[in-house]
C-alpha cells in the first residue's frame, strides 16, 4: 500500500482532472454534471487513498474506476441526453421555435478546460459532438465498456478491474455497443475520424458570411445533405434549401449586425453567436454553434440556443458595439484577445 500526506493526495489527483472531466462529460452529456462528479472522484479517492495498492493498477485505472462508478449511480433512471435528431423526423423551417426545457439536452464541451494541449490528444479524438450524442444510445455500462475500450484505450483486463465481471463479458458489451451505433447509423470509424483539415477556412468563410448576414454567401458552404440542429428548440431541419430558408428567417427577425467569435469546442472549431441588441446597441449572447465540415463544405450544424452556455466557455453575456472579441483558436488551445 502506500502512504501520502494530504497535499501529495491532492497535487497526485488533480493532475487527473482534465481527463477525469473529459470521461465523465462522454458518460453524461453534460460538463456542469461531470465537473460535480469529478469533484466527487476527487474527494472519494482522497479519502481512499491509504487502500489503493499500485500493484493491482495505475493510478488512472483507479480513478478512472471510482468516476466510472460514480457515472452509472449518476444515470441510473434518469433521462439519456439527446440532439433533436434524435427525438423527431425532420421539421418545417417555418415552424415556431418553442424551447423544450423538460429534456435534459446535450452539452458542448470546452476545449480549453483539457489543459495542456500535449497531454489532451486523446481526451480531444473522443470528444466529437457526434461521438457524445452517439454514446447517449447506449445503456450505461455499455456506454461505460465503449469509451473504456475504445476512446480511453483501456484493455478488457483493466475494464474488469473498473467495472467487474469476466473479460468475456466485457468483450461481449462492447460488441452490443458497436451493434447499437451500426444499427443507428454512425459507426465508430466515421465518429473517430480526423477533423477536415479545411474545417477551420470553411467556419472562417462561414464567419466573415454569417456576420454580412449573405445569406447565398453561406449557403455555398452548405452540403447538399446539410443538418441544422437547434437545441433546446425540439426541431432540425435536412437539406440546404431549408437551411438556407431558415437563415432568412433568422435574418428577417434578428436582422443584421450579428458578431460571432471563434472557440474551440468538441475538439473542433465552433463559434459564439451574438445577436444584436437594439436596446443597447451592441449584441448579445445568443447561440453556440458547432460544425462537422467534410470536404470543404459544412454536413451538420449543432446549434445550441442557450446563452447560458456562454459562461462555460468563459465568454460573457454581452458585448458593447464597435467592440469585437476574436480568439486565435488552434484544436485544443484558447487563446482570447480583443481587436478594436
Amino acid at each position: 500500500m502506500v502512504e501520502a500526506t494530504a497535499q501529495d493526495r491532492d497535487g497526485r489527483y488533480e493532475a487527473y482532472r482534465a481527463d477525469l472531466l473529459a470521461h465523465c462529460y462522454r458518460m453524461l452529456g453534460s460538463v456542469d454534471e461531470a465537473e460535480d462528479l469529478v469533484q466527487e472522484t476527487l474527494l472519494r479517492a482522497w479519502r481512499a487513498t491509504d487502500r489503493y495498492d499500485p500493484e493491482r493498477s495505475s493510478p488512472r485505472t483507479w480513478l478512472h474506476r471510482i468516476a466510472t462508478n460514480a457515472c452509472l449511480t449518476a444515470l441510473a433512471g434518469r433521462a439519456r441526453r439527446p440532439l433533436p435528431s434524435g427525438l423527431d423526423p425532420a421539421g418545417d423551417p417555418d415552424a415556431p421555435l418553442v424551447p423544450r426545457f423538460d429534456i435534459p439536452w446535450l452539452q458542448p464541451f470546452p476545449d480549453a478546460r483539457l489543459g495542456d494541449p500535449a497531454d489532451a490528444v486523446q481526451q480531444r479524438a473522443g470528444l466529437r459532438l457526434a461521438l457524445v450524442a452517439a454514446l447517449q444510445l447506449l445503456p450505461a455500462r455499455q456506454r461505460a465498456v465503449l469509451v473504456l475500450r475504445e476512446v480511453l484505450q483501456l484493455s478488457a483486463v483493466e475494464v474488469t478491474q473498473i467495472l467487474g465481471g469476466s473479460v468475456a463479458s466485457v468483450n461481449s458489451g462492447l460488441q452490443r455497443a458497436r451493434a447499437t451505433l451500426r444499427a443507428a447509423g454512425p459507426t465508430l470509424e466515421e465518429l473517430r475520424e480526423p477533423a477536415d483539415p479545411a474545417e477551420r477556412a470553411v467556419i472562417e468563410r462561414y464567419l466573415a458570411a454569417f456576420e454580412a448576414a449573405d445569406v447565398a454567401g453561406l449557403a455555398r458552404l452548405l452540403a447538399d445533405d446539410v443538418v441544422l440542429e437547434m437545441p433546446p428548440v425540439a426541431l432540425w431541419l435536412a437539406g440546404r434549401p431549408h437551411y438556407r430558408r431558415f437563415l432568412e428567417r433568422v435574418f428577417a427577425m434578428r436582422g443584421s449586425g450579428w458578431h460571432l467569435v471563434p472557440l474551440a469546442a468538441n475538439g473542433t472549431t465552433a463559434l459564439a453567436a451574438y445577436a444584436p441588441d437594439p436596446g443597447s446597441g451592441g449584441v448579445r449572447a445568443h447561440s453556440l454553434q458547432l460544425f462537422t465540415v467534410t470536404g470543404g463544405l459544412i454536413r451538420r450544424c449543432v446549434t445550441f440556443v442557450d446563452p447560458t452556455l456562454f459562461g462555460l466557455f468563459g465568454l460573457p453575456p454581452t458585448l458593447p458595439g464597435h467592440a469585437p472579441v476574436r480568439t486565435a483558436v488552434t484544436l485544443g488551445r484558447l487563446s482570447p484577445g480583443v481587436r478594436r
